[in-house]
């Protein structure tokens, strides 16, 4: 006996495919159980559904060939279980999520999917400072200039600024100018032009009855500056200039994230060549909408839907069958 294969037939003997994609389309405004109740479907039929509306939106849009990557890694769940997100940043798109965890293998399971001939292509990975995503990125893509991302970067400072917080406020213990400190965290690690009033009042008051955050808040502000600049000359010597500001200062955070920065220089330099002037934000947005959906992802669980999750919000819709 021989079966003929219908396309408007999904894999599932149970609904058409048109119907899948119809439904799969209605879950990319709105969560699965919401679907789920409107249309009166089992919350797993919804998912699968959805999955069969994702996949095609992959296909459809062919193999990625990226110039310029971003690489990332998210957790997934508690316990340090990670994997790896890489994006088109020229596209800003994710185009990979993979891994098992956030070693040199698995970023090297990037380059294996990518192939040699495209890998060849990409001029410029922009990633955080972890060791293995450099190493393996210099081996599999050598042609590739290596850019640390400025909110990494900037992540590590806020730590500094965060340790020194905490370091005056043990140091005040008992002593009234304490109350000062206490609650101010975000206070301390916000720029100034994003506070509201009254945590600029509470922040100008903060800074004036503690000179020793005071300088570190001046010195975590001004470094900044350092991807205003299109020299990298002028860059150095910024950088060499706020180093030495550091002296007699006893901002120890401080001066080991300036040594971070020195065994890290040439990838944070790389900002000011013109090429590599790209948006950096699209990464850390990513970030966001990640944790977004794995808020409003039930299946989680499934690490499968989370990866089509991940790959497809920035793909145009299915077109209408």
């Amino acid at each position: 006996m021989k079966r003929e294969r219908l396309d408007w037939l999904a894999a599932n003997p149970h609904y058409t495919r048109r119907f899948a994609l119809y439904v799969g389309k209605q879950c990319r405004a709105a969560p699965i159980k919401e679907v789920a109740d409107d249309l009166r479907l089992d919350w797993h039929t919804v998912k699968e559904m959805d999955k069969i509306y994702m996949r095609e939106q992959l296909e459809l849009q062919g193999n990625p060939h990226p110039g310029v990557i971003g690489i990332d890694e998210i957790s997934i769940r508690k316990g340090h279980v990670y994997r790896i997100v890489v994006s088109d940043l020229e596209r800003q798109q994710p185009i990979w999520f993979g891994g098992v965890d956030r070693s040199e293998d698995s970023m090297g399971m990037f380059f294996d999917f990518l192939g040699p001939s495209r890998s060849e292509k990409i001029r410029l990975a922009v990633m955080d400072m972890w060791k293995p995503f450099r190493n393996v990125t210099e081996d599999r893509a050598p042609q590739a200039a290596i850019l640390y991302d400025k909110f990494h970067v900037i992540a590590h400072l806020n730590a500094a600024m965060d340790k020194v917080r905490k370091a005056e406020y043990k140091r005040l213990t008992n002593r009234s100018d304490q109350k000062y400190i206490k609650g101010q965290k975000y206070v301390l690690l916000s720029h100034r032009e994003n506070l509201s009033p009254d945590k600029r009042r509470r922040l100008d008051t903060l800074l004036a009855a503690n000179k020793r955050l005071n300088t570190a808040y001046i010195l975590k502000e001004a470094f900044g500056q350092l991807w205003d600049y299109q020299s990298e000359a002028w860059a150095r010597k910024f950088f060499d200039q706020w180093r030495k500001s550091l002296r007699w200062q006893r901002l120890k955070p401080f001066e080991e994230f300036a040594a971070l920065v020195e065994r890290h220089w040439e990838g944070i330099a790389a900002y000011c060549r013109p090429e590599n002037k790209i948006s950096l934000g699209f990464v850390e947005g990513l970030n966001n909408k990640i944790r977004v959906i794995q808020r409003r992802c039930y299946g989680l669980r499934d690490e499968d839907y989370l990866h089509l999750k991940i790959l497809t919000p920035g793909l145009p819709p299915l077109p209408k069958a």
